[in-house]
């Protein structure tokens, strides 16, 4: 065999590829050498063994195309809104939450708060004092995940019965799912807050809105958003912390409706102006909407693809398609980002809510290069927005076909997070998130960013590696 010489080797320019410590590459670039770095770093800790069984399973690649055709073929049609007592069968004292479940005793302020108001909302207690005590106590009381019902909550996520839920269907795979609707900003349940403003609002919400919006979804409906979804990432929004767009196109659907629905001219009016000043209306009907292509993808043996994403305040949880029903939690992260007023980040209270299951389903945090705008409100500058989800390519499965990124060639948004890969890489999902006041009654401090834990994902990966076949 004859070798070809390296000719012209040491005379031509040097071009080098590096991976993993950057000493190497910093000495280099100090001589003017161009130097392509390659994002690299070891497994998490602990995982080699589960990552080696899991990688092997031979029903892995098939089980996640599988997930992944799933979730992007999943639809998410506004089909009604009913009180939860008639929607989710939630009888007097149950209450729903974000998150994994959780007791009293280990509840987060905001989650407290949260369901302090609800009490005095439902009239089971006459004062937020009572209405702790009865919680304390357990007297007549239920919590249970939101997920648990195929809902979703927003930061606290607290449902009662009396409370209207938006209710969502997906045909194509015969689900449905379920989410209150929107208070607006500042001082609201869901961030923890229960004063007199708060409850006033929820029984308007309760007695108007609930049942206008109700007659407007039935004669205007069915609505299709996910098709919303995909036009609102063409115009700015991200579908988790900037909806605007995705809510002014809502309220186009709507307000032919509304405005002639059955009601006072007055009740009416209100009832679009509190919607139209609400830049996150529409959130409450893209988290169901993720929430359906995330059960279209679950429980398909041998995929690690995370169906769950969400926060109770205090834990934060995933689940995964291979592994069931369980939850695979850990100690809820404090976001970092930008604070309202003059509090700061000893206000702010860990992680909370079920709205990462947008980035469970590909937009969110995943989604931020379709919205740099979203920095002014989180944190962090548009590169930053850029290279998240062009770090998301790397745990995920694929790309989405109706979600797509205008400023990368429209590239569809990175869906379905593999467990292994997360494990593989070291890089944790990332969510942009608002940001709840620790102490109960507190409300809205802020908005940032935040990533899980890193238990979550070992102890998802332990669990798939126990279940691997082959």
């Amino acid at each position: 065999m004859t070798s070809t010489p390296l000719r012209g080797l040491l005379s031509a320019d040097v071009s080098v590829a590096t991976a993993g410590v950057s000493l190497f590459a910093d000495a280099l670039r100090s001589q003017a050498v161009p130097v392509t770095e390659t994002a690299w770093q070891p497994p998490l800790d602990g995982t080699s063994a589960d990552l080696s069984v899991v990688l092997a399973d031979p029903r892995r690649e098939e089980a996640n195309a599988e997930a992944f055709r799933r979730m992007t073929a999943a639809g998410a049609d506004l089909v009604d809104v009913r009180p939860a007592s008639e929607a989710l069968g939630l009888e007097k004292g149950t209450f729903l939450h974000a998150g994994p479940p959780i007791e009293w005793e280990r509840a987060s302020g905001p989650l407290k708060g949260a369901l302090i108001g609800a009490m005095l909302f439902e009239g089971l207690a006459d004062t937020a004092e009572e209405a702790e005590a009865r919680l304390a106590k357990g007297d007549g009381i239920t919590l249970e995940p939101c997920h648990h019902r195929d809902a979703v909550g927003p930061m606290a996520g607290v449902v009662s019965p009396s409370m209207w839920m938006y209710e969502l269907r997906d045909e194509a795979h015969d689900g449905t799912s379920w989410c209150s609707l929107n208070e607006g900003l500042g001082k609201v349940l869901r961030y923890g807050a229960y004063g007199p403003e708060v409850v006033d609002r929820l029984h308007w919400m309760n007695s108007v809105l609930g049942p206008l919006l109700q007659q407007a979804v039935r004669k205007a409906g069915p609505i299709d958003v996910k098709a919303i979804i995909a036009q609102m990432l063409q115009m700015g929004d991200e579908g988790h912390n900037r909806n605007r767009a995705g809510s002014l196109m809502l309220l186009r659907e709507l307000l032919p409706a509304l405005i002639t629905a059955d009601g006072s001219s007055d009740d009416i009016a209100e009832a679009v102006r509190f919607s139209g000043a609400n830049e996150h209306f529409f959130l409450n009907l893209g988290m169901p909407a993720c929430k359906l292509a995330t059960m279209a993808a679950h429980g398909i043996p041998g995929s690690s693809v995370v169906t769950t994403m969400a926060r109770n305040g205090t834990d934060f949880g995933i689940r995964v398609s291979g592994t069931g029903d369980e939850w695979f939690t850990g100690p809820a992260n404090t976001p970092e980002g930008l604070f309202l007023g003059s509090y700061g980040p000893e206000d702010a209270n860990p992680d909370i809510g079920d709205s990462a299951i947008t980035e469970t389903a590909g937009i969110g945090g995943f989604a931020m290069a379709a919205a740099p705008a979203i920095v002014r409100f989180v944190g962090g500058d548009v590169p930053f927005a850029l290279r998240a989800t062009q770090t998301m390519y790397e745990i995920t499965v694929g790309e989405h076909t109706a979600y797509q990124v205008p400023i990368l060639e429209f590239r569809g948004t990175p869906t379905g997070i593999d467990v292994a890969a997360v494990a593989r890489t070291g890089i944790l999902p990332q969510i942009n998130t608002g940001m709840a006041g620790r102490v109960a009654g507190t409300g809205q401090v802020g908005a940032g960013l935040v990533t899980p834990p890193e238990q979550c994902f070992t102890g998802a990966l332990r669990a798939l590696a126990s279940r691997a076949g082959g």
